[in-house]
């Protein structure tokens, strides 16, 4: 949930896996869009929306997207829901959030999100060609590694006894990996292994493709 009255993005290149949904607020004075935005959305298809406010107001956006995030949050309850804004009136819901056990976070651009912890940009935020992964030693990639190879490693050996649900996977890791990793860890190795192609997710469903270990 990007708020452009807060953060003009133009870029949505780091969007672009077919995990992410974005929706853009826009005031009702937002009258005009760089055309770099606009493309990046189309492109994005229906996984990307504006949401539109028909009347200003003191905060009208910020409540907005509040609203947004509770409805997310009831039809997606193991979705990531991240707020890109600078406005830090958000960090106590997403405290709160978190207490419930909603992954949730506030970043103050695309690329401050905990999912691109690992990536650095060379001066050009607009080109994905400008990323790159940062040394493989890094803290935040070796403990992300390790983790995964820690799943990896118990699903394989459950065999036919593999969670057959994404929740019940997602609790599958975090027992495995230990309660003591983080929220962003723990979402983090469950993206990766979609991204990996380890698991596929249907609705609630997932289905495995595991390496030989």
């Amino acid at each position: 949930m990007i708020d452009y009255e807060n953060v003009q993005v133009k870029s949505l290149a780091l969007l672009k896996g077919e995990q992410f949904r974005v929706r853009v607020f826009l005031g009702p004075n937002n009258k005009k869009l760089p055309v770099e935005l606009v493309l990046a959305m189309q492109e994005l298809g229906d996984r990307a929306e504006y949401i539109v406010l028909e009347t200003p107001g003191v905060n009208a956006l910020d409540f907005h997207i509040a609203y947004y995030l509770g409805v997310l949050t009831t039809v997606d309850p193991l979705g990531f829901f991240h707020i890109i804004s600078k406005d830090t009136g958000f960090d106590a819901l997403i405290k709160h959030l978190k207490e419930k056990k909603v992954f949730s976070f506030r970043s103050a651009s695309i690329e401050e999100m905990p999912c691109f912890a690992q990536i650095k940009t060379n001066g050009n935020d607009s080109n994905v060609n400008s990323v790159e992964i940062e040394h493989k030693n890094s803290p935040l990639h070796s403990s992300v590694e390790g983790l995964i190879k820690v799943a990896v490693g118990d699903l394989v050996k459950r065999k036919a006894s593999k969670p057959r649900t994404a929740k019940t996977l997602m609790s599958t890791i975090h027992a495995k990996c230990g309660k003591d990793i983080s929220v962003i860890d723990m979402k983090a190795v469950f993206e990766e292994l979609i991204k990996r192609g380890y698991v596929k997710v249907d609705g609630e469903k997932v289905s495995y493709a595991l390496p030989a270990i």
